[in-house]
């Protein structure tokens, strides 16, 4: 087989992660009725998985970093397969919430070594079309895997739909089993190491933006489907419409973003995106509910969350040149910190007040962002001019 090829089952793998961990936020009401507990509640689901993801998976990577990574893969693969079996016969909200977190956990895992593997399959100069590959799986899986799958959902359950998963995830396992090499790691990757990038004010700043933004994201992302039917029922197939209208927002967000930090900077692209974000989420409370007032906004702040990702990465990358790696791999953990961070936020305030006002803390969030990101360019501009001025006096020094 075409290393290609199993390159593009590996995003197969990745698009079947990314849409276990997003589809809770299209059927949130199923899952809160079937168990019956609140909307709030059940919210912790996507929690759960979160920060396993955040946490448990970058541990698994720095403790097993020596282990073969075909064999770590299938494992990880194995476990997320068994997992989504396990949501069909979860009699109980504690046991699905033990089941997330282990879906979190593997799939988390398996996502950054399918990342790393896509990469020693291929030449060293397509070893960056192979990450983009396994990062667009990832970003399909809202396009395409949510809508279609809160479509299916109500067609033949959301547990079925789980089962239907990890019966697609067998194809890129066995394509792993057949296909990959094995493949030992030459530098390791501790989870020292990541953590060690901590010690810089600018790193800790830019990570606080991801923590942020992507908290605002989720916050409001995380229950999309009861706000959007606080007024209006809405069927589960025009649901699943607006969700893939959202999905394809979000990759044209994620393709200009790409584009505008290339040609006009990181920074230009950070402060746009976030004004974006902060002044729909402003809009949104003052809508009176309007299914066709909140469509519009939503699908712009869409657009505006997304395409602050590659920018946010591409400045991550700038301040850690020589790691690259370990950069990304802390800044998906931050990801993780923020879906989580956000929908326990998110939870707070449907529980206590009503959906209609999730634009609110939403906003707050994206706001701080907003000013964290204007102290970070401030503090860099103001580092630079200070290495400026020691190297000028340097060279005066060796002149006089």
């Amino acid at each position: 087989m075409n290393p290609k090829w199993v390159v593009s089952l590996l995003a197969l793998a990745v698009f079947l992660i990314g849409t276990v961990e997003y589809i809770i936020s299209g059927i949130l009401p199923m899952v809160a009725a079937d168990f019956g507990i609140t909307t709030s509640a059940a919210g912790m689901l996507v929690m759960a998985f979160a920060l396993s993801a955040a946490i448990g998976a970058p541990i698994v990577i720095a403790v097993t970093i020596r282990v073969d990574r075909k064999k770590m893969l299938l494992s990880m693969l194995g476990v997320f397969i068994l997992s989504s079996f396990l949501v069909y016969f979860s009699p109980s909200f504690e046991m699905m919430l033990v089941t997330r977190v282990i879906q979190g956990l593997s799939g988390g895992a398996a996502t950054v070594i399918a990342m790393a593997v896509a990469t020693r399959l291929v030449e060293v100069q397509h070893r960056g079309r192979a990450i983009g590959t396994i990062l667009m799986g990832l970003s399909s899986a809202l396009v395409l895997g949510v809508p279609v799958g809160t479509f299916l959902s109500e067609a033949v359950g959301w547990r079925t739909l789980f089962i239907f998963i990890g019966l697609l995830t067998l194809i890129p396992f066995f394509a792993v089993f057949a296909k990959v090499p094995s493949i030992t790691e030459q530098k390791a990757m501790t989870f020292g190491m990541q953590l060690s990038i901590l010690k810089d004010k600018k790193i800790v700043l830019a990570l606080a933006i991801t923590l942020l933004y992507i908290g605002g994201y989720s916050t409001l992302f995380t229950y999309i489907a009861p706000f959007l039917q606080e007024n209006v029922e809405l069927s589960a197939a025009v649901l699943s419409g607006i969700l893939l209208l959202a999905g394809l927002c979000s990759f044209v967000g994620s393709k200009f973003g790409g584009w505008l930090a290339d040609t006009k900077g990181a920074k230009l692209t950070i402060y746009f995106g976030l004004s974006l974000q902060a002044g729909i989420l402003l809009l949104l409370p003052w809508t009176n509910g309007s299914i066709y007032a909140t469509i519009p906004l939503i699908m712009i702040w869409m657009v505006g969350t997304w395409m602050t990702s590659p920018a946010q990465q591409l400045y991550l990358v700038s301040l850690i040149p020589h790691s690259p790696d370990i950069a990304l791999s802390v800044n998906t953990s931050f990801i993780q910190f923020g879906f989580a961070f956000g929908s326990a936020i998110g939870g707070m305030v449907i529980s206590r007040f009503s959906t209609s006002n999730l634009g609110w803390p939403a906003f707050i969030l994206v706001l701080f962002a907003l000013l964290a990101a204007v102290r970070l360019f401030a503090y860099a501009y103001k580092a630079g001019n200070e290495t400026i001025f020691e190297d000028h006096k340097k060279r005066n020094v060796c002149t006089d």
